[in-house]
C-alpha cells in the first residue's frame, strides 16, 4: 500500500538516524516466510557495502534510496506491506533484513519488515540506478512536476485520468488511494479521458495533487483497516481520518453532503468518487 506520502514519511523517519553512519553488518533475518526479492545475492551485497557510509537517505517515487559513499545505492521498494523501521517491528516473524549501523561507540539497527513479502531490495551501482530508474523509466515526481509538464503529459494520453495518474512513467509516486482523493478534490470524474481535460481542470488537478500529498505527509500517511502501514517508530499514520472518498463506499460525500460515495473498478483497482461533485462530463 505505501504510496508517496507513506514512503516520504519513512524516509523522513529514518534519515536523521541513518545518514552519516557506517554499515558494520548487513544480514538476512531468520524468517519462516517466502524470501523477498533481493539482488544481487547477500554475499555480493555485503562485499560492496560493509564499512561504507550512508551519505544520503531519499525518496525516489515510491522507493527508499540509501546512497553510499562508494556510489552504490540500496533501493528498497516496500510495495504492499513493506516497512523501514528503527524500533520494535509489528511482528518478529516478518523481519527480512537488518542494517547494523555504527557511529562512534554506538550501534543501532535499521530494519526492513514485510508481512506479505512482496517488497524488493536491490543494490545498484550509479550507472545501473540511472538506467533502471532514471527519466526514461520514471516520470517526474508528483510533488515536483510543473503545471506545464502535467498539461503536456495529460495531453498525450486518452486513458482515463485515474488510470493515467497510476502510470509511474507519466507521474511518479501516486498510487490508488491518493489518486481517488486527488480527483475528488479536483471535482474530476475518474473516467474522464486525460487529454480531454481543460486547461483549468489540469490546473485544479495540479493544485489538488500538491495539497493532498503534502497534507498526507504532514499526517504521516494512511494506516488502513489492516493496520499494516506504520512509520519508522512503529506508529500508525493519521491521514486515514481525512479521507474524502477512499474506502467510503455508500457513505455521504463530505463536500456536497448529498450524494453517497460510489465504488467502481478501473484497471483492476478500486476507484471511489462522488457522482455529484465529480459528475460525468458531456460525451463521457
Amino acid at each position: 500500500m505505501p504510496e508517496l506520502p507513506e514512503v516520504e514519511t519513512m524516509v523522513r523517519g529514518i534519515r536523521e538516524s541513518v545518514e552519516g553512519r557506517l554499515i558494520s553488518e548487513f544480514r538476512k533475518c531468520p524468517c519462516p516466510c517466502k524470501p523477498i526479492a533481493m539482488s544481487p545475492g547477500i554475499k555480493s551485497i555485503r562485499s560492496r557495502v560493509l564499512n561504507q557510509k550512508i551519505v544520503t537517505v531519499r525518496r525516489l517515487a515510491k522507493r527508499i534510496v540509501l546512497d553510499l559513499e562508494n556510489e552504490n545505492s540500496f533501493v528498497i521498494e516496500p510495495r504492499m506491506t513493506g516497512l523501514m523501521l528503527l524500533t520494535d517491528p509489528p511482528s518478529t516473524d516478518h523481519l527480512r533484513l537488518e542494517w547494523l549501523l555504527k557511529k562512534g561507540m554506538s550501534q543501532s539497527s535499521l530494519w526492513f519488515w514485510d508481512r506479505r513479502g512482496l517488497g524488493t531490495v536491490r543494490l545498484y551501482e550509479k550507472s545501473e540506478l540511472s538506467a533502471e530508474l532514471g527519466p526514461l523509466k520514471l516520470g517526474p515526481d508528483a510533488l515536483a512536476v510543473s503545471l506545464k509538464e502535467l498539461k503536456q503529459r495529460c495531453a498525450k494520453t486518452s486513458r482515463a485520468v485515474k488510470v493515467a495518474l497510476l502510470d509511474q512513467k507519466m507521474i511518479a509516486g501516486i498510487g490508488n488511494l491518493y489518486a481517488s482523493e486527488i480527483l475528488h478534490m479536483s471535482q474530476i470524474h475518474p473516467e474522464r479521458e486525460a487529454n480531454r481535460l481543460t486547461a483549468d481542470e489540469v490546473q485544479t488537478l495540479h493544485k489538488a495533487m500538491n495539497r493532498i500529498l503534502k497534507k498526507a505527509i504532514r499526517y504521516e500517511g494512511s494506516t488502513l483497516g489492516d493496520g499494516t502501514y506504520r512509520n519508522a517508530l512503529n506508529q500508525s499514520g493519521n491521514y486515514q481520518n481525512e479521507h474524502r472518498v477512499y474506502g467510503r463506499e455508500g457513505k455521504g460525500c463530505p463536500s456536497c453532503k448529498g450524494a453517497s460515495i460510489i465504488r467502481t473498478v478501473q484497471a483492476q483497482r478500486s476507484t471511489f468518487y462522488c457522482p455529484c461533485c465529480q459528475a460525468k462530463a458531456d460525451g463521457l
